[in-house]
């Protein structure tokens, strides 16, 4: 891999000696973070090195064949740049120091790895929404949330210029700010291919847009966690800089362990945090954390009420979520968390998809088997082995046991929610959606 030079001059300074060689000698690790809320019944690397700062963060010593372990569909672990993961530590703090639920919103959220760890880090009752720009993004996005299992999340798509009438309305946005992906040259040849200084200035003016979009959305007192995964101080502490002096905001300093090769900031007195490759085990990142001037308050907005109703025997909290049903019989659980602000309704898709009405049936979907909120009495149960499970994740046929009740039944592997099938007696349908079944072959 040859470097372009015009990048090898913005990173010749003593802060990122031996970067340029780290990136063309040395190849990046593999990593997941495991969640927390879905326990396997044999622990998914269990023997592996811990991610420094992120407890549920694990490195694996080679690359494994994903995409052929149901636990991963199942949403027991998301793999992940390790780097990446100082998202959960940073919310956990935050939550921490706020002491109580957190309404976050992530600006940039596709594909989903820093929305679900803080999600997984974040205290019970906090709200999260997810947006994104694309739409093909946004739909792998709801998918990896729905995975995930949490069902306090919407997720929007869009400019972000959508969501600044949503005023003082979050306790934490979490901007990973589109970039021009440096961090990210080591793993794909791509990000060295498209680099230009062009490119820095281009990402530069965008971050810019996107900040003073969503700052009218942070509620006084509030956080802005901003992130990016390149190298150049344009980008990184010119912005934090920049937000500083434009808004008045407060640097916040994560204080992290100095034993974690965790680097401070370039030439700037505000707390910033960079990985830099060769100095810490993962991709380039940067990370800051701003307050907006004011005081957060301590007291929650009042829950909202139910105008719909939900079947008892599907949820084990239905007095949670109202029930919206769209034009063509898809009911989804619209989140009662007074966290959720109202303005909001009328353009986010809840991450709770229950299934679809045919008369008076209500065929169940796979975001339902996935989500913590399902209760698991609620179908007959049947447990697959590791060919079955990816049969089934294939979108084929599954063979059921003798004796399995006619009807809907949810599968499980390893103890865990798999998914759903129509027993019909002689042969059964397999209910696994079309856009998430596995294509290729072991």
């Amino acid at each position: 891999m040859n470097l372009p030079a015009a990048f090898l001059e913005t990173i010749d300074r003593p802060e990122l000696k031996g970067l340029a060689e780290t990136l063309v000698t040395t190849g990046p690790s593999v990593s997941v973070r495991l969640n927390p809320a879905k326990q396997t019944v044999d622990k998914p690397f269990a023997d592996a090195r811990t991610v420094a700062w992120c407890d549920a963060g694990r490195y694996l010593d080679a690359r494994p064949q994903f995409t052929f372990d149901p636990l991963m569909h199942q949403g027991a672990y998301y793999v992940q740049e390790a780097s990446s993961m100082i998202t959960a530590r940073v919310a956990s703090q935050l939550a921490g120091e706020t002491g109580r639920p957190l309404a976050w919103l992530d600006a940039c959220a596709a594909p989903g790895g820093k929305t679900t760890a803080a999600i997984s880090a974040l205290p019970e009752g906090s709200f999260v929404v997810a947006n994104e720009y694309m739409p093909q993004r946004a739909a792998i996005l709801a998918e990896n949330l729905a995975k995930w299992g949490f069902a306090d999340a919407v997720v929007t798509t869009g400019d972000t210029r959508r969501l600044s009438p949503l005023r003082e309305s979050f306790d934490v946005i979490a901007v990973d700010a589109p970039c021009s992906g440096e961090g990210m040259m080591r793993k794909d040849t791509t990000a060295v291919e498209q680099w230009s200084p062009g490119l820095v200035k281009e990402c530069a003016a965008r971050q810019r847009e996107i900040v003073a979009n969503l700052w009218p959305a942070l509620r006084p007192g509030g956080f802005m966690v901003y992130s990016t995964c390149t190298f150049n101080r344009t980008e990184n502490e010119g912005m934090v800089e920049w937000i500083i002096d434009e808004y008045g905001a407060e640097s916040v300093d994560m204080h992290p362990d100095p034993a974690w090769g965790i680097t401070p900031g370039i030439d700037t007195g505000a707390a910033c945090m960079r990985f830099i490759p060769g100095r810490t085990e993962g991709e380039g990142l940067f990370m800051a954390v701003l307050r907006k001037p004011g005081t957060l308050t301590s007291e929650l907005p009042k829950p909202h009420r139910p105008k719909g109703k939900l079947k008892t025997d599907m949820l084990l909290h239905p007095e949670r979520f109202d029930l919206l049903t769209d034009s063509d019989g898809t009911v989804r659980a619209m989140p009662l968390n007074p966290l959720l602000p109202q303005k909001l309704t009328s353009f986010c898709r809840p991450v709770l998809t229950l299934g679809t009405m045919k008369g008076r049936d209500l065929i169940p979907a796979q975001q339902l088997a996935l989500s913590l909120e399902l209760r698991r009495d609620s179908f007959p149960r049947v447990d697959v082995d590791l060919d079955q499970a990816i049969t089934y994740l294939r979108r084929e046929a599954v063979e059921l046991p003798e004796g399995t009740p006619r009807g809907f039944v949810l599968l499980y592997h390893q103890g865990l929610p798999l998914g759903f099938v129509k027993n019909l007696g002689n042969r059964s349908n397999n209910l696994y959606p079309q856009p998430w079944r596995i294509l290729s072959r072991r």
